[in-house]
């Protein structure tokens, strides 16, 4: 465990129509968790920023693409492989993800949002997205970041979990963010959600 790890973490909130869910799918590591899922119900709002990288993973290209369409109603996030410099192989493998993703919540593969993080290189299987998907997404339930934060560990040595209360206009919003990535800020990002 990292000295810089935290000795307890923030109770990071419910938030409306936001149902999480986690799996030990066995994509590179076995034991632990290694699938989210995220299930917005209505469908949410979505923005993005991506790596400036000309070598951006499968699933980067997959969202830069989809980012348009300006709604979401999953998102699936993977550890343990990367899903980069995959080629023909990783764009497939995105694709049937974001199939089996669409399937399990009742929409478009165009309303899934992809992320993988972990090993370079080696071709990612979908069958772990097409076997645990439909599961989650009958478990998923509202809160859970803090297990979600532990679905998306890499090399990192703890879960990263941050909460706050902002006003806004007259009323106030609840902000929760869950990020993984120990060392890799360069080439320009980690994975921050």
């Amino acid at each position: 465990m990292s000295p810089f790890a935290p000795a307890s973490f923030p109770e990071l909130p419910a938030l409306a129509g936001i149902r999480l869910a986690t799996a030990e799918a066995g994509i590179r590591y076995k034991g632990r968790t290694d699938l989210l899922l995220v299930r917005f119900d209505p469908a949410a709002s979505v923005a993005g920023v991506f790596t400036q990288s000309r070598c951006a993973s499968a699933p980067v290209e997959w969202d830069r693409e989809r980012l348009a369409g300006g709604k979401a109603r999953a998102l699936v996030v993977n550890s343990g492989n990367a899903n980069a410099f995959t080629g023909l192989k990783g764009r497939r493998a995105v694709e049937l993800s974001a199939e089996a993703a669409a399937d399990a919540v009742g929409c478009r593969p165009d309303e899934v949002f992809l992320a993988s993080t972990g090993v370079i290189g080696e071709p990612l299987d979908p069958a772990p997205f097409a076997a645990h998907l439909g599961r989650l997404a009958s478990e998923a339930q509202p809160g859970g970041f803090l297990d979600a934060a532990r679905a998306i560990i890499t090399t990192d040595t703890y879960p990263k979990v941050a909460t706050r209360r902002v006003r806004l206009g007259d009323g106030e919003i609840s902000l929760d963010s869950i990020a993984q990535g120990a060392g890799i800020v360069t080439p320009d990002m980690s994975t921050i959600l």
